[in-house]
This record gives structure tokens, C-alpha cells and sequence, in this order.
């Protein structure tokens, strides 16, 4: 397939993605429009890429993940330092083991269980802002990285972070954010595309991700004997995704989970509570949103108050079907904002690789694939073709941050923040409907990989955006988004012209533009 051509062997194209940051989906934008929905980019040491973005081929590659398209050498060593071998690691049968056995703990109605856990958030959240606040009715306000939903909900675990005491876990996830990595850990990354066993030398950023895994594994051995040892009482059951997921695994032998995979699931929902739903969608990205857009703070504001004045308490069907405007500004958020900015995946099974992946694959399979196309596209000896043929050990990305964004799939308005094009889904671009994924989103993937909290997610999401409390044993939560929107209005710290840009810890998280570290500084005002 084209391509950009390839600068030098030795970085390819990945040094000048690396350095575009979170620009670089521009860069695949770029390279879509110049050689089509499909194309090759050169990468490290001699390597290509094949980028897809075309809907009927991520289709494809999706359908068949975990077994015909697997996880990069790298990228599996990667999970399994920093997590272990659970089901972000598993492929094949072992990942849709650990799958069934844990879908029960991310059920509507599991959700439905764990909204009280949502209402105890809210609350504490109110209550510490409202201690910044008083005497003054304004303060700047640094958006606090809260895991205590996640932590609760998961594991029956406060983190107290919103009470002022330090997390180790937290502080890890800090210190990553202020992390700059030295030349020899972008040559190590560089060099662990194709020789993964290169990640396991010693860096720095091993080393916190090291202390992430020493402090997430003993909160998670703690709370897996707690739980264990603890007779669950059938009339009330246990509430945290844990004790779901330890009653669905017992009740079914052939789903039955070890405790490795546990100890690693509850890692990676520290991760998720952390990174993904608290830092990426609410804690920042929402925020920093509304008060770069006073207009629809005051939207959603007016939606709220409507619904249920200052202190009304929707239910939980309220909030998954009479809130339209704080379900667009929730989608919105996951479109401009996906935690993850692509996936790789690798054609034909998975090994531990200590030389050349291409090597191995050639010698112990044979699974070449065909990838479908929609629609024709030119290929580097000019022929328009309607399938791709790709060969064992090949690389290939689906950049979803930049089909998330992208004109061609989104309309000329595709990078501006517009909750309103989710009013009407029908009225959305016929090339965005025509995309797989949760809502046409990409932001959760897709197929066997679709991330498996995302009904969580989006509940946490919801509840605190929508903010309310139970009502007659039913599932509902003043949530922390709608307890802050009708109670405190959000502006820029220095005013329109604050720049924020994109820092990194795991994922991508906001930071002051020609600041240490990543922070979101708001001007909080109460509003009586």
C-alpha cells in the first residue's frame, strides 16, 4: 500500500509521531486524505504499519480479535509488568474465559447495585469544595484526581483522596504525569516494537510503574482474602464489582477465574477508575470543557435545574433516559477525549518474543489474512483494490482518536466541542454511522476487546453528571457533575486566553501549557 516515505531506517516515522504528541492524529488525517482510508507508515527499524480507517475493515480486524488479530509481543510484556496475566493480557480461549467470568460484574444490573457507592462520592466531593469555598464564594480551584468511586465500587476500597490523604497510587499516577522521559527510554521504546524482552531493562518509568504495580497488588491482595473470607449476606449481597466477580466465577467451574487473574482485573479497575473514567472523562476533560464554553455550562446547568431543581433526585431510568442534554455532553466528552489514542494488533498468534517477531511468526504460522474494504483504494502499484492482503506478523493501527475527530467521518465541525450534533443520532453524518463501536465511538474499541466497564464507565459518568440520590431502594446517586453544575459555575483560571495542552501520565490527561505537570486550575464560583 502508499505511504509516507520512510526519512531512515533506524526511526522510520515513529520519532516525529512521538514528538507531534497529541497532534499526531493530524498527522494520520494528513496521510488519509493523501493515500486513502488504508495505508502503510514506515515505523522503527525497518518496520511498517498498515493504518486502517476504513469502517468495513476495523469491522474485520475487530471480529477477529484476540485470536486472528492479537496483542504485540511489547504490548503484552507491557501489561503483565505493570498488571499481570489478566484478561488486558489473555488472548484466545484464556481471554474469553475471563471475559464471561467477569461480564456479570459489569451487568445493568450490577450497575444498578453499585449506584450508592456513586451518591457517597458526590457528597464528599461537595463537601470538600464547598470547604475550599467558604468565606470566599470563589477560589482556583486544582481538580483533584478522585478514585474514590472506582475504589469503593470496585473493591469496597476508599482511597480518601477527597478527604486530603495521600495515595500511593495516586501519587504514582502524579509523578507519571510530570514524568519526561530521557533519551534512552525512547530508544528502548523504539527498540521494543521488535525486540519486546528490551522493555524488562530498568528505567526510571519502570520503576513507577513498578511502585504502581507493588502498591495496586497489596491493596488488591488485602481486599481479595477480605472478600474471600467474608460470607456473603444473600439479602443484601456484596455490592463492589469484586464480590460480583467472585460470586460469578464460583458459581460456574468452567468460568472459574485463579487468583492471578483476579489480583490483575483488580488492578486494571484501579487503572480504569484512575485514568479513565475519574481523570479522562469527568475530573477533567468535562470541566475543562464547560468552562472554555460558558454557553453550554449553562445548558446543561439549565437542563439540570429543570429536572429537578437544587436538590431533585432522579432515578436511575431518569438518568439513562430523560437527560438528553447530559447524555450529549457525556458522548461529546468520549469522542474529543478518548483515553486511547489507537490500537495495534498483529496478524496470527501471540509468543514470547526474544528475537525478531517476523522471524518467529514466518516459522510457526501461517495466518495471513484478506481485510475487506469499502470502497476501493489505490494501491503503490497504482491498482485500485477492494481488499488488502496481509501476511503473518504484520502490524496493523486503527488510529481512534483521529477517526474520532475526523472530518471525513464527523462533518467540518469534527474538532469542536458540539454536545448538541447527539440531540438527533439520526441526523449524524452518514460516514459516522457507518462506524462500529458504542454509539458509532471507537473510544471504547470494539469486538471481542470492547472495553467490558464501559456500561460502568458510562454510569459513573452519568451518575456524577446528573447528580442524585436513592429513591425507594432504586438505583440513583447525586452524582458529581450535576451537584457541581447547579451549585458552582466554572471558569479558565487566567481568563479565555489560559492554554491547556496535552500531558501524559497512562493516558492522556490536560496540563497548563508551560507548566510542570498535569493539572486543571479553575476559577470556582458559587452560584447561590
Amino acid at each position: 500500500m502508499r505511504g509516507p516515505a520512510r526519512p531512515n531506517w533506524f526511526f522510520g516515522m515513529t520519532k516525529a509521531m512521538s514528538q507531534a504528541k497529541g497532534d499526531a492524529y493530524l498527522m494520520f488525517e494528513q496521510w488519509a486524505q493523501e493515500y486513502g482510508p488504508v495505508f502503510r507508515v514506515p515505523i522503527a527499524l525497518g518496520r511498517n504499519q498498515l493504518v486502517l480507517c476504513d469502517p468495513k475493515a476495523m469491522a474485520h480486524i475487530y471480529s477477529k480479535e484476540t485470536y486472528g488479530y492479537v496483542q504485540s509481543g511489547f504490548a503484552r510484556i507491557f501489561v503483565e509488568s505493570m498488571i499481570g496475566r489478566g484478561l488486558l493480557w489473555a488472548e484466545g480461549d484464556s481471554h474469553k474465559r475471563q471475559r464471561k467470568a467477569l461480564t456479570p460484574a459489569f451487568s445493568n444490573s450490577a450497575i444498578r447495585h453499585l449506584t450508592p457507592v456513586f451518591i457517597d462520592s458526590a457528597y464528599k466531593v461537595k463537601n470538600a469544595w464547598d470547604a475550599l469555598l467558604e468565606g470566599s464564594g470563589e477560589a482556583i480551584i486544582n481538580v483533584q484526581e478522585c478514585l474514590d468511586s472506582i475504589g469503593i465500587a470496585g473493591f469496597s476500597h476508599d482511597f480518601k483522596t477527597l478527604e486530603g490523604q495521600e495515595s500511593a497510587i495516586a501519587n504514582v499516577f502524579d509523578d507519571l504525569g510530570r514524568h519526561k522521559p530521557s533519551f534512552f527510554q525512547m530508544l528502548q521504546f523504539l527498540l521494543a516494537g521488535t525486540f519486546p524482552i528490551v522493555w524488562r531493562i530498568p528505567t526510571a518509568k519502570a520503576s513507577l510503574l513498578g511502585q504502581f504495580s507493588s502498591a495496586a497488588g497489596a491493596i488488591s491482595e488485602s481486599l481479595l482474602t477480605k472478600t474471600r473470607s467474608e460470607k456473603v449476606d444473600e439479602g443484601k449481597g456484596d455490592r463492589s464489582v469484586m464480590g460480583l466477580l467472585i460470586k460469578a466465577s464460583d458459581n460456574n467451574s468452567e468460568l472459574s477465574v485463579t487468583d492471578e487473574e483476579v489480583l490483575a482485573q483488580m488492578k486494571v479497575l484501579i487503572v480504569a477508575g484512575y485514568e479513565t473514567t475519574s481523570i479522562s472523562l469527568t475530573a477533567s476533560w468535562t470541566l475543562l470543557e464547560l468552562a472554555k464554553n460558558p454557553a453550554l455550562q449553562t445548558k446543561l446547568r439549565e437542563e439540570q435545574v429543570a429536572h429537578f431543581g437544587s436538590n431533585g433526585d432522579p432515578t436511575y431510568d431518569q438518568l439513562n433516559n430523560s437527560l438528553p442534554y447530559l447524555d450529549a455532553v457525556v458522548h461529546e466528552t468520549l469522542r474529543l477525549h478518548a483515553p486511547l489514542w489507537h490500537t495495534i494488533r498483529i496478524v496470527g498468534p501471540i509468543f514470547n518474543l526474544t528475537l525478531p517477531k517476523v522471524l518467529i511468526w514466518r516459522l510457526q504460522s501461517t495466518g495471513d489474512d484478506i481485510i475487506p474494504l469499502s470502497e476501493p483504494v489505490k494501491a503503490a502499484n497504482g491498482e485500485m483494490v477492494d481488499r488488502v492482503a496481509i501476511a503473518t506478523g504484520q502490524e496493523v493501527l486503527v488510529p481512534i482518536r483521529m477517526i474520532n475527530r475526523s472530518c471525513e467521518f464527523w462533518g467540518p465541525d469534527a474538532k469542536a466541542y458540539k454536545p448538541e450534533r447527539w440531540l438527533d443520532e439520526n441526523g449524524l453524518p452518514s460516514k459516522a454511522k457507518s462506524l462500529g463501536g458504542h454509539r458509532h465511538l471507537l473510544t471504547f474499541s470494539d469486538g471481542a476487546r470492547t472495553c467490558l466497564g464501559k456500561g460502568f464507565a458510562l454510569a459513573e459518568f452519568k451518575v456524577r453528571a446528573a447528580g442524585f440520590k436513592s429513591i425507594l431502594c432504586l438505583i440513583s446517586a447525586q452524582a458529581i457533575l450535576s451537584v457541581l453544575i447547579r451549585h458552582y459555575a466554572f471558569e479558565l483560571r487566567d481568563g479565555p486566553d489560559t492554554k491547556f495542552e496535552l500531558g501524559r501520565g497512562l493516558l492522556p490527561r490536560p496540563k497548563v501549557a508551560g507548566e510542570d505537570g498535569c493539572s486543571l486550575p479553575l476559577r470556582v464560583r458559587r452560584i447561590e
